[in-house]
């Protein structure tokens, strides 16, 4: 049985773990300036947004899903006939159409999905799941890695959706806005409310940087900082300290809006990544995709790790 895992563009993972293991990326459609612009995660395009500054301020920009019919059309044509057992996960339902859309889309490839298969040449039957993974961003792409895993031990596919649905609920994810104004203003074109007026006015008064901090999507700010590298470092101590105490699976997901030069100077970087090699963790290191950096905001910074429940320590 060849199970196959797709994800979406809002899913952070490093370009080469994503190639190695095979993941179907579903397009998430940006909208820059007028202008349409398809994202695959492809590594080329994401590198001549920042170079060509599409991803900083000023730039009217959205995101868009793509339709239940263009994802129908792609699952025939690109999982049907190549896998006998698709997972597909979304970001959040709560923040995107994708979920409603896919979950559109695959009731109509299981109605309909044969001839496909038969045209293809590739015998037997065809199933499929779509999972919200009540994240996003660093955090979808945990629940990747570790669905990856779980693949390999060759999970029951009853057993797989229990497992992921479950294990999400342990995800734990720290974002630093570099501007909450940005998030405040794509949230209002949205109608999502969760980023107050109050907040943003705070932030721009002070010239305050907080951690949003929480299980998923549910994060709430549990520091403020005055600069953006104080923010960033008391992550990535956060982050070693988690590491040290043992997690639920062998990653920590971290995706960053910035240059590659500008990631690797982040203050706390090498503590992160020398905690993660002495302990045989995999820091799953990326510049954040042109969807989640036009969600979030550029030059952000997100963090993800499963772990029991636990609360922030703001190590200084």
């Amino acid at each position: 049985m060849r199970v196959g895992l797709i994800v979406d563009s809002a899913c952070d993972l490093p370009h080469e773990f994503a190639t190695k293991h095979g993941l179907f990326i579903l397009p998430v459609t940006a909208i820059i300036n007028g202008e349409t612009y398809i994202d695959t995660h492809d590594s080329v395009l994401t590198q001549q947004f920042y170079q060509g500054g599409l991803l900083e301020k000023g730039h009217h920009a959205e995101t868009e899903a793509f339709s239940v019919e263009q994802i129908h059309d792609l699952f025939m044509e690109k999982i049907v006939p190549e896998y006998d057992i698709a997972i597909c996960e979304t970001v959040t339902r709560s923040r995107s159409q994708i979920y409603h859309n896919a979950s559109d889309a695959m009731h109509t490839v299981m109605a309909n999905y044969e001839t496909a298969r038969k045209a293809s040449g590739r015998p037997g039957k065809f199933s499929m799941r779509v999972i919200d993974s009540k994240q996003i961003f660093a955090g979808q792409g945990l629940l990747a890695a570790h669905t990856l895993k779980l693949i390999k031990q060759k999970v029951s596919k009853n057993a797989l959706k229990y497992e992921v649905e479950t294990f999400s609920d342990n995800i734990f994810t720290c974002v630093i806005p570099r501007d909450i104004h940005y998030i405040r203003e794509r949230a209002r074109r949205r109608g999502d409310k969760s980023v107050s007026a109050v907040a943003a006015f705070l932030g721009k008064a002070l010239n305050l940087t907080p951690v949003i901090f929480g299980q998923g999507v549910e994060g709430k700010p549990v520091a403020k900082t005055f600069n953006f590298d104080t923010a960033v470092e008391r992550v990535m101590n956060y982050a070693a300290s988690r590491v040290e105490a043992g997690l639920l699976t062998p990653y920590v997901s971290l995706s960053c809006g910035l240059s590659w030069d500008e990631i690797e100077a982040l203050p706390g970087l090498d503590r992160l990544r020398e905690v993660c090699e002495r302990t045989n963790v995999e820091l799953l290191l990326s510049q954040m995709g042109i969807t989640s950096s036009i969600y979030v905001g550029p030059g952000s910074i997100c963090l993800s790790l499963a772990a029991e429940p636990h609360e922030f320590q703001d190590y200084q």
